[in-house]
């Protein structure tokens, strides 16, 4: 129903995201109403996160937007600092799960999605598969910045074309990747 890992079940339900108790074994039992609650106010998010009209929006004429996805507040302030420092002409919108991303990115027509993968709410796996299921974000750029372990990443089935870096980030190489897909972006829109 929620199309999320195991994990990210346990940890809405450690958080309070979903109503729930752990049984004398340990084990989680979870209230349907709690789970058809958050699947409303994830349709909700969605739906909400669509553009008025049939056609995506006009990107800006001068700048960029990045989209920075991560549940980690001071983590999503270190990236905006670092990023304000490259010299990109582009505008960091920050959200703090994938549900708020969707809708920024719905809003804000971004050139660019940076996002972490185990976040509550909408986990970043669900964000993507979203996104490439949508012909309007189908081709978007994204580069994942995660703590999971790579064969954790690969067996919840992120595509392969997106770039995946470890946490801590080396800023270098991550700068490196950025300017190489805002600058394949740019190219492809010269070329349309």
């Amino acid at each position: 129903m929620l199309g999320v890992s195991h994990r990210t079940v346990q940890l809405w339900v450690e958080g309070g995201v979903l109503q729930a108790w752990k049984t004398a074994g340990g084990h989680r039992r979870i209230l349907v109403s709690s789970v058809q609650r958050l699947v409303a106010q994830r349709n909700q998010a969605v739906a909400n996160g669509q553009p008025a009209s049939s056609a995506p929006a006009q990107p800006p004429a001068r700048g960029r937007r990045i989209v920075m996805a991560d549940d980690d507040a001071t983590l999503l302030r270190l990236y905006e600092l670092e990023l304000s420092g490259w010299g990109l002409d582009a505008e960091l919108i920050k959200a703090r799960d994938g549900f708020d991303a969707l809708i920024k990115i719905g809003e804000a027509q971004p050139d660019l999605l940076i996002s972490d993968l185990n976040m509550p709410g909408m986990d970043g796996f669900r964000m993507v598969r979203t996104l490439r299921a949508d012909p309007r974000y189908g081709k978007m750029a994204i580069i994942v910045i995660s703590g999971l372990d790579r064969a954790t990443i690969s067996s919840m089935g992120l595509p392969d074309d997106i770039p995946v870096f470890a946490k801590p980030v080396r800023f270098s190489e991550l700068r490196a990747r950025v300017e190489q897909m805002l600058g394949a972006e740019d190219k492809a829109a010269t070329e349309t």
